[in-house]
Formats: structure tokens, sequence, C-alpha cells
């Protein structure tokens, strides 16, 4: 987990049983897969994606072998969706529109697309930054207008915390978005992180 004042991660290529991904969805997969076999996630080169862009990965898949690439420790989000485990690499979203209603969102990457929607996010800092967001539409149209630059924040109709663990209680079915991919519906959720579970190159 990084601490103030000490440099995080090391240069050094992908290993030779590393993983490429493209996106946040691709990275997921790999980390859901280790986990059912119950072995080891193997270091993840990212090439695109919401937490690739947090880490300040270029895109550049010969970088990604050379001893120009760099080895970071990254936390791994979990979480219960109605009792089923899952996993996120950058980003947790429980919504059913982005218009109206109550939505959630948990935060292990600083960007979502083109949003900068929690500038205050550390992949490695053992925390998930969560929004608790309950806005009119008027609102969500005006903070949607910020999120580009981060300055959304503060709002008053935005809860926002810095958790290693919550409990949600969603109160009706919800559909919950991880990484952008749709993985189901839950009432209640239990998100944790998992610190510095994996390894990511750029």
């Amino acid at each position: 987990m990084i601490s103030k004042g000490v440099a995080w991660g090391e240069p050094g290529p992908l290993p030779p049983d590393g993983v490429v991904v493209r996106t946040d969805a691709q990275a997921r997969a790999v980390v859901s897969e280790a986990r059912r076999a119950k072995a080891a996630v193997p270091a993840i080169g990212l090439l695109g994606g919401d937490l690739c862009r947090t880490l300040g990965g270029r895109g550049d898949a010969a970088r990604l072998h050379s001893d120009d690439a760099v080895r970071v420790p990254v936390d791994l989000g979990s979480v219960l969706v109605d009792g089923r485990l899952h996993f996120f690499v950058a980003h947790l979203v429980a919504r059913r529109s982005w218009w109206r209603g109550r939505l959630f969102a948990a935060m292990n990457a600083e960007w979502m697309g083109g949003w900068d929607v929690a500038p205050r996010a550390h992949p490695n800092d053992g925390l998930l930054d969560t929004f608790d967001v309950s806005m009119t539409a008027g609102e969500r149209l005006k903070a949607r207008a910020r999120l580009p630059t981060g300055s959304h924040l503060p709002h008053p109709a935005i809860t926002e915390r810095r958790v290693a663990a919550v409990q949600v209680d969603l109160a009706r079915p919800t559909p919950v978005h991880l990484d952008g991919v749709v993985v189901g519906t839950a009432r209640t959720l239990s998100v944790r992180v998992e610190p510095g579970a994996l390894v990511c190159v750029v």
C-alpha cells in the first residue's frame, strides 16, 4: 500500500506469464478467472481503460515489454451482489438511471470514461472512494457538466466517503455495473477492498 514519501512501484517489463488487456472489463475477467480457479492472478499489462488512465498508462504495447515499463501494486474491489461474489478493478456503479433515482458508486480508479469522478482516488491506498447520489435531474445536468474536471465535488446531494469496506442497502432491485459490465441486480451490496491484490504494468 502506498505511503507518503515512499516510491510506488518499480521499473520492470510485463513478466512472461503476464496478460495484456485493453479494457477494465478484460482486466476484471482475468481476475475473475484466476479466482474461480483458485490460482494466482497474473500480472496485468494495461493498454486502455479507466484504471490504465489513472495509472498514467500510455497504451503503448511495446513499452509493456521493455525496461521503460513500470510495475505497480494495485488494490482490487470485491462485492457481494445479493450473496454472489464479484470483483472490479476500476469502479462499481449501482443505478437504475443516470438521471433519476439513487446512484451509488465505489471508485478504485479516478476516471470513468471522460469523467473525473473521484479526484482523490488512488488505486493503492487501501480505500475505495464511494459516492451516494440523490439529485434532481436539473442538479445532475449541472454536475455532469463539471465531471470532466472533477469540479462536481463537494456537493450537498453527494455523500462522499473513503472506506475499506461498506454495506449498502439499495432498498429496491438495482442494476450493478462492474467495470462497465452489468453483472445483475441487487437490493444489498457488501463492498470491500483487497489492498495490493494485483500487479499492473504500464
